[in-house]
């Protein structure tokens, strides 16, 4: 018998999101984390609507509200300028409050480390759930009943030995889970070295304050980069600053020029006093697969990237939403062994898709742009390019992580980032939320497991249905819904929505059909999708 059900490499953010995610569904959690003491560095901070919806479901939205350093609406919002900050050529970019309504929580923004107190907080309050700070895994087999795990001690020679049914990888982009479990990975490696520091610089927070006041994060594109950014952004509403750039390889500690590099950046002399500095590889990488039998990985150890545009730690959240009720419908009964091997059909294409198609994509634009325009060699062009560039931008209209064609929901297509927001309910994709006739939203209604909306109008006998899941152990919650304007935006009379609020199904009430969608979205029937 095992120790517990799944063990969780990685206490940061995505390991504790996986942990909630799994206690919150009564399994038993192992959680090793090599660090109980944080550094507070300012990453992972622009998280999406879609990752607050993860904390309203892990019952944490409100304390990251509370807990968030900066309280304002545009601090999702930034700002592309070219040559430096305070140049005379800028615009809004990133603009993500343009997609709320599309979402049952708006965006927030707060670094790694304030999630994480919150998250640990949480995951002291579920009784199933342990925590071990301090100690990382050193090793692990696997066989067909479970995995054991050999533990290190961080400041000690001491280890210890736990077995689980699973064992899930959250331990970031140098991950030993991914590598003892022989999980290739595929590498674009730019060859760039960039540092992070972060700096208390009270004469920035002016200069920014009078040119885009209410904003806090921005980009500055420099020629000499060839479209790699000069990234900046407030950490909190003291003067402290983060700031990202590429350096030479050569550069250190000791020789880095950080008042030079930020004032060059920036476009002002100005004094500044250095909090943290260190670097980072500006990489492009991905696993192969997110699966080895009984081993997972999640987040950084199954994807890293370049933190451009803030798709890191929303990505390493949704892998756990979507990893997280699979686990606990196969330990459960309810789920298939074909269920868990829709975690890496789902997810892996996603991030395929926000490398490529987002994140390597503005790169390559960015580098593109400034190859071509200067207004030191054409201003005229260069203005026209630009007015181009500052017209609204789609990106984040654009972004929509979806499993359309996954054998698990009922539908075609592909998996994808990419798509258009939409109210219209279409399986793969996440619910659009809705305000119903008693003026609540649907998303007060859903739960955590499957839940079927039915227009009240429909013909359906749902009571042969549940019976049906009752049959298969799935708890499944039946909604009746009256027309309202936000309800017939939708456009279906029945949608099956999975645990994680994308949908299994989408479009007539038809039991049979049904049915089916639900023994896909379970695992226990493949559909062939065309």
């Amino acid at each position: 018998m095992s120790d517990y059900e799944v063990i969780v490499a990685g206490g940061g953010p995505v390991g504790l999101g996986l942990a909630i995610e799994l206690g919150q569904r009564g399994v038993s959690v192992l959680v090793v984390e090599r660090f109980h003491s944080r550094l507070e560095i300012p990453k992972g901070q622009n998280m999406t609507q879609r990752t607050a919806e993860h904390f309203r479901a892990w019952n944490t939205v409100a304390e990251m509200r509370a807990a968030a350093p900066v309280q304002r609406a545009k601090a999702t919002t930034g700002a592309t300028a070219y040559g430096t900050l305070i140049s005379d050529y800028s615009y809004e970019w990133l603009k993500r409050g343009s997609v709320d309504a599309y979402y049952a929580e708006r965006a927030v923004r707060m670094p790694q480390y304030n999630t994480e107190f919150v998250l640990r907080d949480r995951v002291e309050a579920l009784s199933n759930v342990r925590v071990i700070y301090d100690w990382s895994v050193e090793d692990l087999t696997q066989n067909a009943n479970g995995v054991s795990v050999t533990l290190q001690e961080r400041d000690g020679d001491a280890q210890q030995t736990f077995t689980g049914q699973y064992l899930v990888g959250c331990d970031g982009a140098w991950s030993t889970v991914r590598e003892k479990a022989g999980i290739e990975q595929a590498i674009d490696a730019r060859d760039k070295r960039m540092i992070l520091t972060v700096v208390k610089a009270p004469r920035l927070t002016e200069l920014v304050d009078t040119h885009y006041p209410g904003m806090d994060f921005f980009n500055v594109l420099n020629p000499k980069l060839e479209g790699y950014w000069q990234f900046l952004g407030r950490v909190n509403m003291e003067d402290d600053w983060f700031f990202h750039m590429p350096v030479p390889h050569d550069t250190t500690q000791e020789n880095a020029d950080i008042k030079g590099l930020l004032n060059a950046a920036i476009g002002e002399e100005f004094d500044l006093t250095v909090k943290y500095l260190g670097f980072w590889d500006l990489r492009f990488a991905q696993a192969k697969t997110y699966r080895a039998g009984r081993i997972f990985i999640a987040g950084d150890a199954g994807h890293a990237h370049p933190p451009y545009g803030g798709y890191g730690v929303n990505s390493g959240f949704e892998d756990v939403r979507n990893l997280g009720w699979k686990l606990a419908a196969k330990l459960q009964g309810w789920g298939s062994d074909a269920l868990l091997d829709s975690y890496t059909e789902e997810r892996h294409p996603v991030f395929a898709s926000t490398r490529d198609d987002f994140i390597a994509k503005m790169i390559d634009l960015d580098a593109a742009f400034t190859a071509e325009f200067s207004p030191e060699k054409d201003k005229d062009a260069f203005d026209a390019a630009w007015a181009e560039r500052s017209k609204p931008q789609s990106e984040v209209m654009q972004f929509v992580p979806n499993y359309a064609g996954s054998s698990i929901v009922v539908g075609e297509g592909t998996p994808s980032a990419r798509g258009a927001h939409s109210f219209a309910a279409e399986a793969g994709y996440h619910l659009a939320p809705a305000t119903l006739d008693d003026g609540s939203n649907i998303f007060n209604h859903l739960g955590s497991n499957f839940a079927l909306i039915i227009r009240d109008t429909s013909n359906l006998d749902a009571s042969a249905l549940r019976n049906a899941a009752d049959a298969q152990g799935i708890s499944l919650k039946v909604i009746p819904v009256a027309a309202s304007q936000e309800v017939n935006r939708w456009g279906a009379e029945a949608i099956l929505v999975r645990p994680d609020h994308f949908l299994a199904y989408a479009g007539a009430a038809d039991g049979d059909a049904l049915a089916d969608a639900l023994l896909s979205a379970t695992g226990n029937k493949v559909t062939e999708n065309v």
